[in-house]
């Protein structure tokens, strides 16, 4: 999994969110001038005009551009979980019983229980909306796929089949 599949695999207003965490973060610009570029590109827009732009605007106009290289992508899938996710982050690492501070790992070099993972996995499923929990633990595969490659098989770790035709705000019920 690479952080374009994943991009492709977000419901449109996961994508929203991560393009909104974009313009939010003070720690990336380097990204955000990327992005304004990209914009500039694909809205045939001059770069100045898109530096106006205001923020929800920006992330409209970013959200929509078709193919982005994997490294803007990359950044923003960890700037969403940032943003939007810590709630659910921190339920997994609770069910994992790994310290964290509001959903971000405390220790270096953290490798969770292997009899943990499905049961942690099946919490935040019960709890939260499946392409949250899809895409939140496949970013994790992502990342560190020697701590987090545990996660492989985990059913929860599969999107569903139509992840975009899933309605956002929706929780997953039933298999625990």
């Amino acid at each position: 999994m690479t952080p374009t599949r994943l991009w492709k695999q977000m419901t449109a207003e996961q994508r929203r969110g991560a393009t909104s965490a974009l313009w939010a973060a003070e720690d990336a610009t380097s990204e955000q001038m990327q992005a304004a570029l990209l914009i500039a590109k694909q809205m045939k827009f001059r770069p100045k005009t898109v530096g106006s732009l205001d923020a929800d605007r920006k992330a409209r106009y970013l959200a929509s551009v078709p193919d982005l290289p994997e490294d803007l992508v990359a950044r923003m899938l960890v700037l969403y979980h940032l943003a939007a996710q810590r709630p659910m982050m921190g339920a997994f690492l609770d069910a994992l019983g790994i310290a964290h501070e509001n959903g971000l790992i405390l220790e270096d070099a953290v490798r969770p229980d292997p009899a943990k993972i499905a049961s942690a996995a099946a919490a935040i499923a019960r709890a939260f909306p499946a392409p949250d929990v899809s895409l939140y633990l496949n970013t994790l595969l992502w990342q560190d796929p020697t701590s987090w490659g545990l996660l492989e098989g985990v059913p929860e770790v599969t999107a569903p089949s139509d992840v975009q035709g899933t309605r956002a705000g929706t929780t997953k019920k039933g298999n625990a």
